[in-house]
């Protein structure tokens, strides 16, 4: 069992910026890769980073040169650095583990971007 524990969400103005993060427990994370998703009200879960073992990183089209993703072995921790937020990236916030012993969903973290 892997547990992850995300923090950093908030409420942030237009054009701001806010840094999550995503610890995770046990001695695997750094073989696993490890996902953001995001859910907005009224739609469904969507992938917005990933990055892999290797650090290799994936970004949805919409949040490209906006958001970066990064992690850090020592600390276990996957981060998702935000700026230039915008209204419609306000959502609940999700990371996700997967490697050994499986796949393992965060609780959530709400980001609201509002004036």
């Amino acid at each position: 069992q892997v547990q992850l524990v995300e923090s950093g969400g908030g409420l942030v103005q237009p054009g701001g910026s806010l840094r999550l993060s995503c610890a995770a427990s046990g001695n695997s994370f750094s073989r696993a890769v490890m996902d953001w998703y995001r859910q907005a009200p009224g739609k469904q879960r969507e992938l917005v980073a990933s990055i892999t073992s290797r650090f290799s990183t994936h970004y949805v089209d919409s949040v490209k040169g906006r958001f970066t993703i990064s992690r850090d072995n020592a600390k276990n921790t996957v981060y998702l650095q935000m700026n230039s937020l915008k209204p419609e990236d306000t959502a609940v916030y999700y990371c996700r583990f997967t490697g050994v012993p499986g796949l393992f969903w965060g609780q959530g973290t709400q980001v609201t971007v509002s004036s």
